[in-house]
């Protein structure tokens, strides 16, 4: 009799405050086969949250003393004992056949370091607008690559051997939260390892309604791209991001707190600065020009 099937892949999920999210997500990760391990990393909850992840027996759930953002994932990945890493959020989970499908394209590409899947959102299934993007990325699909080259990715769907996320250091504890994936995607290449869209490996995503407003997201997402851009880029691209920061805020005085926001934590990134390899600045700035970004 051959020997069952072992998932060579651990779940990790950062949550906060959502329990009966957490509780969908859980009952459809565990009916996955062959089952994943289950890591729940709780930031700080204050409501069931842990009540609903510690009900699931076969999930190891973490409960953190405060609220780290999307750097928690980074003790999920240390605790995992599997080849590959899958995020979902609390409110996302993978297709039936996804994970199995990911450890093929990962163990057929030993460069691989992350697989950015497919996005379907709500019961309807509908794509997420980031899938066109990366479909259609500049950077092209490479031979021998399962798909086209990116450099950014949707955490709720994303894949990673944890070698290649450990090399990087994982989520910036700085960003907290919001353009996280990038900065990460930034690093992963920067170490020579490939990311790569992947249609064919899905996730499900049905978003929660305790989100923050929108007007929040946006002013901490271009709060953080500053940050990258001081960390990351040659020192013009790094005064020209934070310049039109300051120019939307004479406009928007609301934008007034993301410019703050960066003046703030600006000698904490300065501190960290590393720039990118010629290759990936090309990238980068590839990119940018696709997108409209000067």
């Amino acid at each position: 009799m051959s020997a069952p099937t072992v998932a060579k892949t651990t779940v990790v999920i950062a949550t906060r405050n959502r329990a009966a999210e957490l509780a969908r997500t859980l009952t459809e990760l565990r009916a996955l086969r062959p089952a994943p391990a289950i890591v729940v990393l709780d930031n700080a909850s204050v409501d069931g949250t842990v009540g609903a992840a510690e009900a699931f027996p076969d999930v190891r759930v973490v409960r953190l003393p405060r609220n780290l953002g999307a750097a928690a994932r980074n003790l999920g990945v240390a605790l995992a004992r599997t080849p590959y890493v899958a995020f979902s959020d609390d409110d996302s989970w993978w297709a039936e056949d996804a994970l199995r499908e990911a450890e093929r394209v990962l163990d057929a590409h030993p460069r691989l370091g992350l697989i950015a899947g497919r996005t379907l959102v709500g019961a309807d299934h509908r794509d997420d607008p980031v899938n066109e993007l990366m479909a259609s990325s500049p950077l092209g699909h490479p031979p021998g690559l399962p798909g086209p080259l990116v450099l950014g990715f949707l955490a709720c769907a994303a894949i990673v051997r944890r070698e290649a996320y450990l090399q990087a250091a994982g989520f910036s504890p700085l960003l907290h939260f919001g353009a996280e994936e990038r900065l990460l995607s930034l690093d992963m290449a920067a170490c020579g390892w490939d990311l790569c869209y992947v249609a064919r490996v899905r996730a499900h995503h049905h978003p929660s309604a305790r989100r923050p407003p929108h007007a929040w997201r946006r002013r901490t997402e271009q709060r953080n791209n500053a940050l990258i851009a001081w960390m990351r880029r040659p020192l013009r691209r790094s005064a020209a991001e934070s310049a039109g920061l300051l120019r939307r805020a004479a406009r928007d005085p609301r934008m007034l707190l993301a410019f703050a926001g960066v003046v703030r934590r600006l000698p904490r990134a300065l501190a960290q600065r590393r720039t990118l390899p010629p290759e990936v600045e090309r990238r980068a700035r590839t990119l940018e020009l696709a997108h409209g970004r000067k």
